[in-house]
């Protein structure tokens, strides 16, 4: 501060002073510039169930050959489980690189393979820790209409593999119960 290499964005009553990532983040950046080179491309790629793994694979292919195209070495995570979960491993893996800064770019097949609902927080924080976001099918844009209506479906799409989900549970426990019998 004495320097003037840091000014502060604001000085509080206290004395403190408080400064802004943007005036840090550039002065820093020279120090850690190997540090992008240790950074990697993350595929991310997810099915709901376990009847989906050849659409897993198919995804995988499909990043794989995306990244190589681009001459970008790609490591990817795969995941199992429902849009809207926030609890898969994959998932939770991806946002602790992120917030680690390990990752320069994340590729993606479909936006909703990283959520059904929610995504944009992942995008977001991808965003704010300067991640690449290549998603290999955007959709076009759409009216607000036809996202409300897209939002509803993924709504009902979702609550009704749950339920059905909880059916079929219950009816394999009966049915192994009876056979038990």
């Amino acid at each position: 501060d004495n320097q003037g290499l840091f000014l502060p964005c604001i000085k509080t009553c206290g004395g403190h002073r408080r400064y802004g990532m943007s005036k840090l983040g550039g002065y820093f950046k020279e120090d850690n510039q190997d540090e992008d080179e240790d950074k990697m491309t993350i595929g991310y790629c997810r099915v709901s169930s376990h009847d989906q793994k050849d659409d897993l694979e198919r995804q995988i292919k499909r990043v794989e050959k995306y990244c190589h195209k681009f001459g970008h070495p790609v490591e990817i995570i795969r995941d199992l489980g429902s849009g809207p979960n926030f609890k898969k491993r994959g998932l939770q893996r991806l946002i602790q690189l992120i917030l680690k800064r390990k990752i320069s770019k994340l590729v993606l097949t479909d936006r909703d393979r990283l959520l059904r609902f929610g995504s944009e927080l992942i995008l977001a924080l991808c965003k704010f820790f300067s991640v690449e976001v290549f998603v290999m099918e955007e959709k076009k844009s759409k009216s607000n209409e036809e996202e409300l209506a897209q939002d509803v479906l993924e709504i009902l799409t979702v609550f009704s593999a749950r339920l059905y989900g909880k059916r079929s549970s219950q009816n394999r426990k009966l049915k192994s119960q009876i056979l038990a019998s």
